[in-house]
């Protein structure tokens, strides 16, 4: 969306090359013809297809300028003061004579009579001849009421080209929809509530995942940042009854972005524990818990051998957050991204900086869950009181978690869960984390399925005492971790 006014405040204030990334070339356009009737100025449009053409007014003959360089020599020689809106014209600035050009009528005399706008999709890397003269101008998303008029726009479209079917709404997913969309341009809300209601003429609780994974399509796929479709719900999680409870407190805060006077928003937890205890599924539990989407940064792909490279791969992954937001972003075994080394030139240091900062400053409403298994690779300035809003220590699980994580998977994989003593099971598994669990039933089942018959409770017995669990192997670490978070962390069971 286009502000006017902050247009006509840009030209009237000499800005002679301005900036406006933007895939909304109608909308552009209408704006700067209300912005010309208050400067006063013609209005002029170029780009390849259609040569240069003068917008404010009709039938006027217009110079046959198809080439890049013969609408800037144009440009150049005209005398009368005016605004240039150059359409994708950024492939033309890799050329010499047109940076020449632009600059000169920049900086020369004609500074004081034109105004030349660059507009396009992606300008990426600018010429650095140019890049000091220019100005960006920042587009205004629309908000909340732009886009729900889009929604009721696209129900009235579909029912007048299916002979007056109405869109079945659900009030609750709709206000959803609209949370979720947030961060997007007016089109691709409009590509996005468009292609949900000709999936199935209605806008239901089911269409929240598809478009949680459109929007981050649109803004940009890559290996750094990825969409977690398929988050976990806290009743998949055993245990973590503390946590649970805490996130349960704020998800109201968090999801509809209104904190009491007095009371700081929700800005994320750190979770540590041992491995296989639960963290990352707690993790995921916790954007279901939200019921909003969930985004893993993976700090293996964020490192880049360029110097520079990787604290922008950082800022982009951050700006994506932000665009989904509300969302989780979550950060896996943070502590391998975090640790610090004399051979990475300093990288990883920046890498903290940049990600503390933003932590301190960030306005959007992203939820930072970070899990870590080894705290004495963790900076001293990241467990800063105040970083986080708490830090949960995620143990091994007790006798009442054990018999709920049995549960769960036995009834996932379709078992017939009064079948299985579960009182023996769990003292079977004494000291056992969730995941070890999990593959003692599945060794379980291979070993049943390669007898030709059921499972038996024996065959999970059995998994058990043959594994030895990483309460065991690793006993003194285990114990140590223990004896750190126990004055330093809130239980999260």
């Amino acid at each position: 969306m286009f502000d006017t006014h902050d247009l006509a405040v840009l030209i009237r204030s000499g800005a002679p090359l301005i900036l406006i990334e933007t895939q909304e070339e109608a909308l552009l356009k209408e704006a700067l013809r209300h912005v010309v009737a208050e400067v006063l100025r013609p209005l002029w449009r170029w780009k390849i297809t259609d040569g240069l053409v003068r917008l404010d007014m009709d039938d006027l003959e217009s110079p046959p300028c198809r080439d890049s360089a013969q609408v800037l020599e144009h440009m150049h020689r005209s005398e009368q003061r005016a605004i240039w809106l150059l359409l994708d014209f950024h492939p033309y600035l890799r050329y010499a004579m047109n940076v020449r050009r632009l600059r000169e009528i920049a900086l020369g005399q004609a500074a004081a009579r034109h105004t030349v706008i660059l507009a396009g999709g992606a300008f990426g890397e600018l010429p650095p001849e140019l890049a000091p003269l220019i100005t960006r101008y920042e587009i205004k998303l629309p908000d909340d009421a732009a886009i729900a008029k889009v929604m009721r726009e696209e129900a009235f479209n579909y029912s007048r080209e299916h002979g007056g079917q109405r869109v079945e709404v659900d009030a609750e997913a709709a206000r959803a929809l609209v949370r979720h969309l947030r961060g997007l341009t007016l089109i691709d809300v409009r590509q996005i509530v468009r292609r949900l209601i000709h999936a199935d003429g209605a806008i239901t609780s089911k269409d929240l995942a598809m478009a949680q994974q459109a929007k981050f399509e649109l803004l940009g796929k890559d290996a750094v940042l990825h969409f977690e479709p398929d988050a976990a719900q806290f009743d998949q999680v055993a245990g973590l009854g503390r946590l649970k409870a805490w996130i349960a407190q704020r998800r109201r805060v968090f999801v509809e972005g209104k904190a009491p006077k007095g009371l700081d928003p929700p800005k994320g937890v750190l979770l540590v524990g041992v491995q296989g205890a639960g963290k990352s599924l707690a993790a995921k539990a916790t954007a279901g818990g939200f019921g909003v989407p969930l985004l893993r940064l993976d700090f293996g792909a964020l490192y880049n051998k360029y110097h520079g490279e990787t604290e922008r791969n950082l800022r982009g992954a951050l700006r994506t957050a932000e665009a989904m937001a509300p969302c989780v972003l979550w950060c896996d075994e943070i502590e391998k991204g975090l640790a610090s080394s004399d051979s990475d030139g300093g990288t990883s240091q920046r890498v903290l900086g940049a990600l503390l900062t933003w932590m301190a400053e960030r306005k959007a409403p992203v939820f930072l869950v970070a899990t870590a298994n080894n705290i004495d690779r963790l900076p001293p300035e990241f467990l800063r009181k105040g970083r986080f809003d708490e830090v949960f220590f995620v143990d091994l699980p007790g006798e009442e978690a054990r018999r709920e994580v049995f549960r769960i998977h036995l009834a996932r994989r379709e078992l017939d869960v009064t079948a299985f003593d579960l009182d023996a099971l769990v003292a079977a598994s004494a000291g056992f984390s969730g995941a070890e669990i999990e593959q003692a039933i599945v060794s379980a089942l291979y070993a049943a399925w390669n007898a030709h018959r059921g499972l038996l409770q024996a065959d999970v017995v059995e998994a058990l005492r043959g594994t030895r669990p990483l309460s065991v192997m690793m006993a003194e670490l285990v114990a140590r971790l223990r004896a750190w978070a126990a004055e330093r962390c809130v239980p999260a069971d």
